[in-house]
């Protein structure tokens, strides 16, 4: 059998990304592509049905996909219960006895309105449908891939969550953001806890240069910290996702971290 430490890919794998459409998560897609085994397929989830069909499209185009990896589209709202349910019966539909490996990777999420300060968020309403997006949607749909694959002889699990610095440390006016991302991590350390045939990874991507950034860097209350994102941006500072994410795919291809661990991208 071959040890972590000389895994060079990992197997003939169903693969389910959520935000795949763009930004990490297509960054995600495509490099998974590359590190499975022929058979494999990738189950792309988000929104926007145009830009899945054009990531599609190109992984049709692949060299990944001329060897076999094939590529479903699931345009959903993994904050409704319909999305949940499409997300899994497409997951169902795509599996293949001989299939050595499920990976979940919990990319989804919004940044919340980070141009107000905590004292500011009275509305209930507001506050639980951010939530709900950002911590019950990941809870929900992994308990239901879990289910839907259970543990068995031959197969691998793995479960990713993009994670924050935030989850770890407080960022002024990031009030939604900094909860939504720290109740997220710690569901997922716990999850490690109970399932210990499952491995968890909580990764931390860094500060990328993508659509969110922008919005951060035009809306963030804090002077500070907006300023601090600024500087960043002006001095090349930010990470693309394609360098994030070949870290992130050398660390599911050592297999070597703990399962439930913060790993963030600088560490590595």
């Amino acid at each position: 059998m071959m040890s972590s430490a000389e895994r060079t890919h990992l197997g003939r794998a169903l693969c389910i990304i959520t935000g795949a459409s763009r930004g990490f998560g297509r960054a995600t897609a495509l490099d998974l592509s590359r590190i499975v085994q022929p058979g494999s397929v990738l189950v792309l989830v988000a929104r926007s049905e145009g830009d899945l069909r054009a990531l599609q499209a190109e992984l049709f185009e692949s060299e990944a996909g001329k060897a076999g990896v094939t590529v479903r589209v699931v345009v959903a709202d993994v904050g409704e219960v319909r999305g949940l349910e499409d997300v899994v019966k497409a997951s169902k539909e795509a599996f293949s006895p001989d299939m050595e490996h499920m990976i979940l990777v919990n990319n989804a999420a919004s940044l919340g309105d980070v141009s107000r300060l905590t004292k500011s968020f009275t509305d209930m309403a507001e506050v639980d449908s951010y939530l709900s997006l950002n911590i019950s949607s990941a809870l929900c749909l992994t308990a239901r891939v879990l289910q839907a694959f259970p543990q068995r002889a031959g197969l691998r699990r793995t479960v990713v969550n993009i994670t924050s610095l935030c989850a770890i440390q407080p960022f002024r006016s990031w009030v939604l953001y900094c909860t939504g991302k720290a109740g997220r991590e710690m569901m997922f350390r716990v999850l490690a806890e109970e399932e210990p045939d499952v491995r968890v990874l909580n990764y931390s991507p860094g500060p990328l240069d993508t659509a969110m950034q922008r919005e951060v860097r035009a809306k963030t209350a804090d002077p500070e910290l907006k300023e601090s994102f600024a500087s960043m941006f002006t001095h090349g500072q930010l990470l693309t996702c394609e360098e994030s994410c070949a870290k992130m795919m050398k660390l599911l291809l050592e297999d070597s971290y703990t399962s439930g661990a913060h790993v963030d991208v600088f560490e590595l």
